[in-house]
């Protein structure tokens, strides 16, 4: 079969079994697998892809935790909080001079995914529930998310008919 048809096999599949499994098994955001299953094709895929996307999103999900740490630390203050933000930003930036996380967007994209986790679940970082943190959970979301990337890809691949 054409990899179109084969991707979309194996996204019906896996997006139903990732849906199923953060719904009974592990409860994490299901928007942020599928944004760290993008990421996953984003960075290229296989091996390399899988490590870069996680590497990335979870440096997101750190700069994040730090500026929504500071953020909790002093107050609500929106000037204070917009120069933390961007200052957050900056540091995205910044990371992404390193080779093994130099594709931003997937940054941002852990980045972002946090911010989205934390408010979701209503729990400040300042936590001390593991089982309930919003940064644990956004790098489990991650890491889970990348998963069924690279599943996908072997899926498409396995039922891509090869030119000969």
């Amino acid at each position: 079969m054409k990899q179109a048809e084969a991707l979309t096999i194996g996204i019906i599949v896996l997006g139903a079994i990732d849906n199923w499994l953060v719904a009974e098994i592990i409860p994490v955001p299901v928007w942020v697998t599928f944004i760290a299953w993008a990421s996953f094709f984003i960075l290229g895929g296989g091996t390399d892809g899988w490590i870069r996307s996680v590497a990335s999103n979870i440096t997101g999900i750190c700069i994040a935790s730090a500026t929504l740490l500071a953020i909790e630390l002093t107050g609500d203050n929106i000037y204070l909080v917009s120069l933390l933000v961007g200052l957050g930003s900056g540091c995205m930036v910044q990371a992404a001079k390193l080779k093994l996380i130099s594709k931003l967007p997937a940054i941002v994209w852990g980045f972002a995914s946090l911010v989205g986790t934390r408010f979701l679940l209503d729990v400040p970082i300042i936590s001390n529930d593991p089982t309930a943190h919003p940064t644990l959970i956004a790098i489990v979301a991650m890491v889970i998310g990348a998963t069924f990337g690279i599943l996908h890809e072997l899926m498409a691949n396995a039922l891509t008919k090869k030119e000969s």
